[in-house]
């Protein structure tokens, strides 16, 4: 019965092999992370995100998939989904309809497929617990046969448990559609015809904090407001999922769904597009639930969007590939998360560890720089190394942050609005690198710049350029910053005398 099933899932392992990959798109990716009280950082687990991305004669096709309790769902799910959309399925002639059509019954033939895998794991599972006899008060099964089941019982269920989330991003006759299942996320990054930034999110994560979500499973006779309060359902945050059998085949073992009159977790995907993309400059970025989180753990919510954008384009301004930019980037989220644990201060708790993370960047009539500052492609990045010292601590740290130095055009809010640098100087009021506003398909929210102004040092018109040594002449003054931290440091040293 294994073997069967091995084979099974071994004859759509190797096929994708022979589909040409697409050349416009990078991928970067990181493990996930546990860090123990040294700071130092383990893997708690093997990696169990997944993507693709494919072009064909008619169409180009991308994916990011976030897996968990193993890699299984997320490895099947990317294998089988390209050979329900790249083998003909797929034509120049069908209309929007037709493609979200199409998109739809694909998810809904590969979960089918992928539980037709287990299928026979779950029948030998069911058997084996109707004769696993009750355990005894200590927990200790009364004989060396029942011992045996249960061994056998605990393969069986690492063998079939597990699910994934997914986000897929199809471009045909030139036109987007992304079809979202779960908590991963898609932006669109657009150059508008005024030199301006515009930043979208395509949909909304799928947890109970979406209320067409919460609104869609109160229909199935769920409380929305205890679903609410709950937030995590059987381990996971995603209100829609592919696999999971436990939430598919069981949910009214589970209290919080019990009442459901139909499945409330499903792999439907919500489906958006087709958007055009004639005549667009931009790039488009997936990203795993890993990768969202480590950033907001790290900096908070409100401005991920932004900075993912801000820091994908200065890496596009610099690197030669677009491997190394989407790469480059996942480093850079993991640098800062592992930066914000060791500081010690509000958002350490919140860093402990991160799950894995993927970035699949595709750039849309982008041409990547041979370094230089163009007015799409945001600034360089110099890593500035200064000391660090809090309150609760007598020990200096080196702490690497990022000064972007902006670049000759405008990186500025998704709405018609006047750019956030007039010219290269930073005015009061104004943060050294641009505001971007995001777009998000539901709802709209304005960001704004930070600080006061104090740090800047006014220069002329004529922007910053690096020297021969890759120096660039001062324009944040420092001066305070030294004086607080010697003061800190001053009193630390004072209470290690006493």
């Amino acid at each position: 019965m294994a073997a069967q099933r091995s084979s099974l899932m071994q004859s759509h392992q190797s096929w994708t092999d022979d589909l040409p990959l697409c050349q416009l798109c990078g991928v970067g990716s990181a493990p996930n992370c546990v860090y123990g009280p040294d700071g130092k950082g383990t893997q708690s687990h093997p990696n169990e995100d997944g993507h693709f991305c494919f072009s064909t004669d008619c169409c180009f096709l991308y994916g990011v998939f976030n897996g968990y309790d193993g890699s299984r769902v997320a490895s099947f799910v990317s294998q089988r989904l390209t050979a329900e959309l790249l083998l003909g399925q797929l034509s120049t002639g069908h209309t929007d309809a037709d493609v979200r059509r199409i998109l739809s019954q694909a998810f809904d033939v590969v979960e089918k497929s992928y539980f037709e895998t287990i299928d026979d794991a779950l029948a030998e599972k069911a058997n084996l617990q109707t004769q696993l006899p009750e355990v005894s008060t200590h927990g200790v099964y009364p004989s060396a046969q029942t011992q045996k089941i249960a061994e056998r019982l605990k393969a069986l269920e690492q063998e079939v448990s597990g699910g994934a989330t997914a986000i897929v991003a199809l471009i045909l006759n030139d036109k987007l559609y992304i079809a979202n299942v779960g908590t991963n996320r898609a932006l669109l990054c657009k150059t508008t015809s005024d030199g301006q930034n515009q930043v979208i999110q395509i949909g909304r994560a799928h947890t109970t904090d979406n209320d067409d979500e919460l609104s869609r499973l109160a229909q199935l006779g769920l409380d929305p407001v205890r679903l609410r309060q709950t937030g995590l359902i059987s381990g996971q945050s995603s209100t829609r999922r592919i696999g999971d059998y436990k939430v598919k085949f069981y949910h009214t073992d589970i209290d919080v769904l019990s009442a459901a009159k139909q499945k409330p977790i499903i792999s439907e995907p919500e489906i958006h597009g087709g958007q055009s993309l004639e005549g667009v400059t931009g790039f488009l970025l997936l990203m795993s639930e890993g990768l969202i989180k480590a950033l907001e753990s790290a900096h908070g919510p409100e401005q991920v969007n932004q900075e993912i954008v801000a820091m994908v384009a200065a890496e596009l301004a610099q690197q030669s590939s677009l491997e190394a930019a989407a790469q480059s980037v996942v480093e850079r989220v993991k640098r800062l998360h592992h930066d914000a644990y060791v500081s010690g201060r509000q958002r350490a708790p919140h860093c402990g560890r991160h799950e894995d993370m993927t970035l699949l960047i595709r750039v849309v009539n982008y041409t990547l720089a041979d370094g230089s500052l163009t007015p799409t492609q945001g600034g360089r990045i110099y890593p500035v190394s200064v000391p660090y010292s809090n309150h609760q601590s007598t020990s200096k740290t080196s702490v690497m942050l990022s000064l972007v130095m902006p670049a000759q055009g405008t990186l500025t809010n998704g709405s018609n609005t006047a750019s956030t640098l007039e010219g290269d100087t930073p005015t009061a009021g104004q943060s050294p690198t641009a505001t971007l506003q995001s777009t998000n398909t539901h709802t709209q929210s304005s960001s704004s710049s930070s600080g006061d102004g104090s740090l800047f040092r006014q220069r002329g018109s004529q922007a910053a350029q690096p020297d021969e040594t890759g120096r660039v002449p001062p324009y944040v003054d420092f001066t305070q910053f030294y004086r607080l931290w010697g003061s800190d440091h001053s009193e630390g040293q004072e209470l290690t005398a006493k």
